[in-house]
């Protein structure tokens, strides 16, 4: 797992593209970590290959934090110059904050693009939303609550915490029964 973490870090180092991880690399990359962690613990101090082990772990987390920080700027890089990068270069979780950020600067874009144009959603936040636990019945498609956020989808038997008004209707549709909680 060394030479394959310095090999991707030597290439992020010496490349302005992002380079290709594979999917569970930094899953691999953990356990190693651990690994290290663990035998130097249970080694004597004293001992040659506890004094090896001890520089490799401390090698590995400057690694770990340069290859993490590179890969990190080059992706804020590529969003704000709009260059898409293949899925398959980044690793599992890469992946998922990627797209979560994708869906970040999209909404926030969205926000500007309806400001600048005058059609902002006035959100009213003098009123706290009053919310209700629901046990759900039947499963449930994603929905728009009443405080404008997203919520679902929910399968049979979950339970969710919403805003009084979409619990009422989800329960008058036999959707949900609303759970009353006695402390």
């Amino acid at each position: 797992m060394y030479n394959e973490l310095y090999n991707a870090w030597q290439f992020e180092i010496d490349n302005e593209e992002i380079g290709n991880l594979p999917s569970d690399f930094y899953s691999r990359l953990s356990d190693y970590i651990t690994f290290l962690r663990d035998k130097n613990t249970q080694d004597n101090k004293k001992t040659v290959n506890s004094v090896l082990l001890a520089h490799e772990l401390t090698h590995v987390n400057c690694m770990v934090q340069e290859l993490i920080s590179t890969r990190y700027n080059k992706l804020v890089k590529s969003i704000n110059t709009k260059k898409k990068i293949p899925s398959d270069a980044l690793s599992f979780e890469e992946r998922k904050i990627y797209s979560s950020f994708l869906s970040f600067v999209k909404e926030y874009q969205l926000f500007k693009k309806n400001l600048l144009g005058g059609s902002i959603l006035k959100i009213n936040n003098s009123k706290p939303q009053n919310r209700v636990i629901l046990r759900v019945l039947k499963d449930i498609p994603a929905l728009m609550g009443s405080d404008m956020k997203s919520y679902g989808p929910f399968l049979l038997e979950d339970i969710a915490s919403l805003p009084l008004e979409n619990a009422e209707l989800l329960e008058k549709q036999g959707l949900g029964k609303i759970v009353t909680l006695i402390i």
